[in-house]
């Protein structure tokens, strides 16, 4: 089975978002983690409304911190964002998805959140196909 980690710097928003979509994808078809640089304390409350909104679910999970184990574990390596830094482990490739960042365009709240949910769903619905799902 395929293993994918999702990161990112606080684990409370886009890298959970990406492992919920992608269970909701790919089902048990693909073993999912996601994990933060920089865990935050909790889950980014628009992110698991966002998700909600699609039917898929972040309820039950925390962030949680990034360690060289997980990367070396993982089949492939997916950052979210410029910010998370993440140093391939044991020839695991490891790519980074510069996100779309809705507040760069003045763009806020919850409308801000769909958008960042959207195009992360996009990339997880291609990575899923590519995976065979």
């Amino acid at each position: 089975m395929t293993k994918v980690l999702f990161v990112c710097v606080r684990n409370g928003g886009k890298s959970q978002m990406a492992a919920a979509l992608m269970r909701q994808h790919a089902g048990a078809s693909i073993a999912v983690d996601s994990a933060g640089t920089d865990p935050g304390s909790k889950l980014n409350a628009q992110s698991v409304q966002a998700l909600a909104e699609v039917g898929a679910d972040m309820s039950g999970q925390t962030p949680k911190a990034l360690t060289s184990d997980m990367v070396a574990d993982a089949d492939l390596v997916v950052v979210l964002g410029a910010e998370a830094q993440v140093e391939p482990v044991g020839g695991t490739p490891v790519i980074t998805w510069e996100t779309d960042e809705p507040s760069l365009r003045g763009i806020e709240g919850m409308e801000r959140m769909r958008l960042v949910r959207d195009d992360i769903n996009t990339r997880v619905l291609a990575l899923a196909l590519q995976f065979g799902s």
